[in-house]
């Protein structure tokens, strides 16, 4: 009876619960035990009051911050990134840093990079194979390439291709000869010895340092055309060319006083300068709210394009040939020569006829050489040939005086039209292209001008920046709502996303001058930087892989150029303060490495410089892999959308490296 009333007693409400709770804890602890075991994280029982101390069995002895464990599982939000990161200090996660002392503190200059601080990087690549299947091999550390290759081009740089080449007599030597795809550019070009942060504008409009452009040969043979000068550490720039030796300003007065219709940063917003030399007069132009772009072969005096830029002038490799230029029709309001050292008139004007295509209708060509003013029998020949070509381009001869003849093209093809028949050259064929220009041969005819004055009927600046251009019309590419609607949409875009960089990034106090964005669409990125008052300039890249946006470019008053991001860009090395990529690498990456195009940027980015990468999720880990190899001090912030959208932006420091 008294075992009966034992067993009776187990089988109470209460006994029961207190076996089963006994249970379910004896459960949790062995698999909080056999967790534990395999060392992954550890199972925590604990208060979240800061700073206390708690434990489980298998974590005996240790003990743990709670604050800095909640703390790690929290999502950094801001309405824009952070500042980018100090050298010496440490960025936190709010907009502070950590000094030496471990304190708190706002008071720093965001973004200021010392080129003095020089990283010991070495000179051998590290590759990492990867291990397990769908891994893929990533290098660790591309190498610094040979001091020889400190001002290497390649797709001008390339002696093996201009030695096969059947002819150079029209310039073939001087145009696009890239690398063969297992001779691509795979290291870190290296910058010259003693090699210092460029002096800002406008100061480098007049000086530069002597050390990060070593070359002489333009002080030699130009020296007493009043092109530079060299004084002490700098060369010094007095403003003069061979044919305004008594500056870039007076000259420009001329122009202006000769034709006032030019109307200098009124109707006269975009300008090409052929053979620029040193670049003073595009250098001059931009006090006079012109943005000009200066072009020049890489010819016997190679360096007047690293001049140019070195002084922040936007200027470009280019030479007049046997293609097209990568700008497109109807681009510029005055293409200027000066002593240029082009034969316009050779081949019936086929070079000159690919001025005509560039230059606006009702444009002006602007031309200061020796035929215009001697009076020696060759040169009177070469006068008499350029007036009787430029007549049957239906160019009107406005204005000669003293050494400069200016030129005005037609506003519409009339005269074209009227010509006695077979006059040459022909008018282009109406299936013409005329911005078709990679890789585009020259073409013996003259531009149809837009029957419909599509490029011809440009607003005035300023109002143009932000007046949606006919030729909007007339772009190639898939458009569901009206473009008017999206050109809008991209600039208002764009120009919050700068207000966010002014605030977060305090862009303002950066020493931005050479910028180049890498897939610029409309421009809606290089238009904000205009309104927000910096003093930079922009080239803006429109990608093959995309619609040809430049035509648009150009008629808001900006500057652009077509180009092919799976090559190498036509510019020295060292020549942008900022690269700005938006959307590229997503779409790139399926024509060609990722590393190909970081290698590239590398080559064009100073060092103090900074790149802008914004794209999708998926392609940053690699992104952020490669920009480590390459030296660069990268960090990954979420954009204003927040933590969880598709987007990220990678922020990158360029250091001076050394072997």
């Amino acid at each position: 009876m008294k075992a009966s009333a034992g067993l009776d007693l187990f089988k109470t409400p209460l006994v029961l619960k207190i076996a089963g709770f006994t249970l379910i804890t004896l459960t949790f602890f062995y698999l909080g035990k056999h967790w534990s075991s395999n060392g992954d994280q550890q199972v925590l029982f604990f208060s979240s009051s800061p700073g206390t101390s708690v434990g489980v069995s298998p974590n005996y002895g240790k003990s743990f911050n709670v604050t800095a464990l909640i703390a790690q599982n929290q999502t950094d939000t801001v309405s824009e990134p952070e500042p980018t990161q100090v050298p010496a200090k440490e960025l936190d996660r709010t907009f502070g840093i950590i000094d030496g002392d471990g304190k708190m503190s706002d008071d720093f200059e965001v973004g200021e990079v010392d080129p003095e601080v020089v990283e010991n990087w070495g000179n051998e690549t590290e590759i990492d194979s990867g291990a397990g299947e769908g891994s893929r091999a990533k290098v660790k550390r591309f190498e610094l390439c040979p001091e020889s290759m400190r001002e290497y081009i390649p797709c001008l740089d390339n002696v093996e291709a201009i030695k096969k080449l059947k002819s150079t007599e029209k310039g073939e030597r001087f145009e696009r000869h890239c690398p063969e795809k297992e001779k691509e550019l795979n290291c870190l070009v290296p910058p010259p010895k003693g090699y210092r942060q460029p002096l800002p504008w406008p100061r480098s409009r007049d000086e530069v340092w002597f050390s990060n452009v070593p070359h002489t040969r333009l002080v030699d043979d130009k020296g007493g055309q009043n092109w530079i000068t060299k004084a002490k550490d700098k060369f010094r720039f007095p403003g003069g060319g061979t044919q305004f030796i008594h500056g870039a300003d007076q000259y420009l007065d001329q122009i202006s006083k000769m034709v006032p219709d030019i109307a200098f940063g009124n109707y006269t917003r975009v300008v090409l300068d052929v053979g620029c030399g040193v670049a003073s007069f595009g250098a001059y132009l931009l006090s006079r709210d012109v943005v000009p772009l200066s072009i020049a072969p890489k010819d016997v005096h190679e360096n007047q394009i690293q001049f140019a830029l070195e002084r922040g002038v936007p200027a470009m490799v280019a030479a007049f040939a046997t293609h097209r230029l990568l700008y497109p029709s109807q681009a510029f309001e005055i293409i200027h020569c000066s002593r240029c050292r082009i034969n316009w008139t050779r081949d019936d004007g086929i070079l000159l006829l690919e001025v005509n295509r560039m230059m606006r209708a009702g444009g002006y060509f602007a031309w200061a050489a020796q035929p215009v003013y001697k009076h020696e029998q060759a040169l009177e020949e070469q006068w008499e040939e350029m007036l009787n070509l430029t007549t049957r381009l239906c160019w009107e001869l406005v204005k000669k005086e003293g050494y400069i003849a200016i030129w005005q093209k037609p506003k519409n093809n009339n005269c074209y039209l009227s010509r006695d028949e077979g006059v040459s050259p022909p008018l282009c064929d109406q299936d013409d292209d005329p911005d078709k220009v990679w890789y585009a041969d020259l073409k013996p005819c003259i531009t149809r001008i837009p029957e419909n004055g599509y490029g011809a009927n440009v607003t005035a600046w300023p109002a143009r920046l932000h007046t949606p251009p006919d030729r909007l019309q007339s772009i190639q590419m898939d458009a569901y709502i009206s473009r008017k609607e999206l050109f809008k949409a991209e600039s208002k875009y764009w120009s919050e996303i700068i207000s966010g960089y002014v605030r977060a990034w305090h862009w303002k106090q950066l020493k931005l001058r050479n910028v180049l964005d890498m897939k610029a669409g409309f421009g809606g990125f290089a238009a904000a930087l205009i309104d927000h008052g910096f003093n930079s300039w922009v080239m803006n890249v429109v990608p093959v892989s995309g619609p040809n946006t430049l035509p648009v470019i150009y008629d808001r008053g900006l500057l652009g150029v077509m180009h092919d991001w799976c090559e190498p860009f036509d510019t020295y090395p060292r020549t942008y303060d900022l690269l700005h990529a938006s959307g590229l690498f997503s779409v790139e990456r399926k024509r060609c490495n990722m590393s190909t195009i970081m290698l590239e940027m590398d080559r064009i980015l100073r060092p103090g410089g900074r790149a802008y990468i914004r794209d999708t999720l998926d392609v940053m880990e690699e992104l952020q892999e490669i920009a480590n190899a390459m030296g660069w001090h990268s960090a990954l912030h979420d954009t204003s959308e927040g933590p969880h959208a598709s987007y990220r932006i990678l922020v990158c420091d360029k250091r001076l490296l050394r072997s």
